[in-house]
This record gives C-alpha cells, structure tokens and sequence, in this order.
C-alpha cells in the first residue's frame, strides 16, 4: 500500500465527474482501494473519493468513528435524501478550512464493496454526511458549493504542540 499525493483545490480534478467502474475485481482497481485507504488514514480524514487522488473512477471510502473497518463504495450513488439540517464540514482538499453547509438528515444509498457485491446503505448522522460529501465529490462537486452562506467559511487557527485546547 502506498499514501497518494491529495490533490488539493482549484486542482481540476476536483472539479471532474468521475466515471463509473466497469470491472470490479482488477488488480489495478484493488491497489487504487488499499492505497486510498492507506491515503485516508494518513491524511486523518473520514473519507475520501478517488478523484482526490487523482483517479476519475467512481471509489470512495468512509470509515466513520463506529465503524471497525473501512467502508469501500464503488460506483456509489444516494438514492434518497430527507430531511434538512446545517452541519459544520471540512475537507482533505480544503486544508485549513470549516464550513456550515445543509445536509440530509437521512440518506438511503447503494454501491458495490470491493468484490463486487451490491450493498445498501440507511444512514443518519456523521454516515450520512459523509455519503453526501463523497458522492459530491465522485460528481465534481466541493463542499464549499454547498456553503449556507458566503460567511459560513472559516480559516481555522493553527495549534501550537503542547497547547490545550480551550472547552466550548
């Protein structure tokens, strides 16, 4: 496995619609999920969709804090959103920054994992966020196009090694 260079905005890659993945079970597809696995980790975030490391194959992995091991989602599509709510967000392509965007509050979506097998997902919560984000990534779509309002970015303040964060 190997950690893959992000590519970070205005990268037009970013920017791309990735395509649908045909053959599932290739080598090459297999080193893409391991490495951007391996990549996800490295870089501490929650997913990550495969144009962020410069691959237009519709991959993406979401492994949020309950789940034991990582979420591989090829071909991934939302099926259903409902509800409405505005969430805080930032992204492995973003560094540095925050924002408050609207989200679902629940999301039905489907994808195939790595061996090809459709799976289903009903998610609420961080899981449904992340299946939002991903899939706009997977569509060329960033986060901060989803900005509630023009002053909903932040530049978060670098912490010094050692300091405490402050409560609240």
């Amino acid at each position: 496995m190997a950690v893959l260079p992000m590519r970070y905005a205005p990268d037009p890659v970013l920017r791309t619609k990735t395509q649908r993945v045909r053959l599932v079970n290739s080598p090459s597809l297999q080193k893409l999920i391991d490495d951007m696995i391996e990549s996800m980790r490295y870089y501490e975030g929650v997913g990550i969709a495969a144009n962020q490391v410069g691959s237009l194959q519709r991959v993406a992995i979401i492994q949020v804090p309950e789940d034991p091991e990582p979420r591989v989602l090829i071909n991934l599509t939302i099926l259903r959103r409902e509800g409405e709510r505005e969430v805080e967000e930032g992204c492995l392509s973003i560094p540095g920054y925050r924002g408050v965007v609207k989200r679902s509050e629940r999301v039905r979506a489907r994808a195939l994992d790595r061996h090809g097998r459709e799976v289903r997902i009903r998610a609420t919560d961080l899981l449904a966020q992340a299946l939002e984000h991903e899939a706009d990534h997977l569509d060329g779509v960033l986060y901060i196009e989803r900005l509630v309002g023009r002053d909903k970015l932040w530049k978060l303040e670098p912490v010094e090694k050692g300091a405490e964060a402050s409560p609240g």
